[in-house]
């Protein structure tokens, strides 16, 4: 039976201490929710990783927190 990934949060900063990004890493991998901010604040796109690959529906924000575009990412 396979192990279950063991994610810990992790966060990256702009160098003004402002949030990046932040996302589960399972190990060295980009895994599960992850998160991309502006130096604002606001959001600017989110998705999701397994096995560090990007899966499943991505979003890209405007300034103001609208949605602006989606991307369906398919697996290889």
């Amino acid at each position: 039976m396979p192990r279950k990934k063991s994610i810990k949060l992790y966060t990256h900063y702009h160098k003004d201490g402002t949030v990046w990004a932040k996302g589960g890493m399972a190990g060295e991998t980009m895994e599960g929710y992850w998160e991309w901010f502006r130096k604002d604040g606001t959001k600017m796109r989110s998705g999701y990783f397994n096995g560090g690959k990007q899966v499943g529906t991505w979003i890209t924000y405007d300034k103001k927190g609208r949605i602006v575009k989606t991307t369906e990412m398919q697996v290889k």
